[in-house]
């Protein structure tokens, strides 16, 4: 475990790298001992230093939720992290580049509560009843943190993914809402394009059998903090397809079938 101290100031480094844009080295390299408990640590110490800023949390985002990906980082569970209110952008506008590092994009669902829900025996029927509307969105996925060591070119740890907000940096919600018993979310599909080319292609299914299994999840996961997911929270349950890059003056589109579109341009 982390010092109190050491936890400070690997918070005030993410949160300087952000306001920079430059990466700092991967915090598993430099300590060794670092655990996951640690990661999300440095990630609520960091939070404070934002709200500090005036801004505010408006939800959160799951993430590692496909089976693959657990293995690839080699854990069991998915991880989750604040969304603020500067992360989010509007479909359909061209969106500066240079707020992030090494932007990529995925494709999920979000909730959007209309009641709160509070662990720890919260379930995926309770988080589809107190869901007020399921939205398509996409997440702009970000790295403060080097993916790979500069030096000796090795990947970075989940314990520095987590600390690093999830690798949150922005969201993008669609304009079309439904109620979540409107369809079946397990069979909502997307494909996701750049430049009008087909990239990715997935099924919400991917997301632990039912993108509702992780927001009950993450509800249970947070109240040993004394934290719960709040009415209006936005909630995005975990990407159903991998990351594509981007760069500027990629145009970027996911298709949702029934649920519609989004797009945007980095510029």
């Amino acid at each position: 475990m982390l010092s109190p101290e050491i936890i400070t100031e690997l918070a005030h480094e993410l949160y300087t790298a952000r306001k920079k844009r430059q990466q700092v080295r991967q915090f598993s390299g430099r300590f060794p001992v670092m655990t996951i408990e640690d990661g999300y640590a440095i990630q609520r110490a960091w939070v404070k230093l934002e709200q500090a800023d005036g801004r505010v949390i408006k939800g959160r985002k799951i993430g590692l939720t496909s089976r693959a990906m657990q293995q690839a980082s080699q854990i069991t569970e998915p991880d989750f992290a604040p969304l603020m209110d500067d992360m989010f952008f509007k479909a359909g506008i061209d969106i500066a580049i240079d707020q992030f590092i090494a932007p990529r994009i995925e494709v999920e669902l979000a909730f959007e509560l209309g009641k709160p829900l509070r662990g720890p025996n919260v379930t995926t029927e309770d988080v589809l009843e107190a869901t007020k509307y399921v939205i398509p969105a996409l997440e702009i996925i970000d790295a403060r943190i080097e993916q790979f060591d500069r030096d000796t070119k090795v990947m970075r740890k989940v314990f520095d993914t987590i600390s690093d907000f999830a690798a949150n940096a922005g969201i993008i919600l669609g304009d079309q809402r439904v109620k979540p018993d409107a369809l079946d979310l397990r069979w909502v599909g997307a494909i996701l394009s750049k430049n009008g080319v087909v990239e990715e292609t997935g099924l919400a299914a991917g997301v632990l059998n039912h993108p509702a299994t992780g927001v009950a999840w993450l509800a249970n996961k947070i109240a040993p903090y004394k934290e719960q997911l709040n009415n209006g929270d936005i909630v995005l349950a975990g990407s159903f397809t991998r990351p594509i890059t981007a760069v500027a003056g990629d145009e970027i589109a996911a298709d949702y079938g029934p649920l519609g579109a989004i797009h945007f341009r980095f510029i």
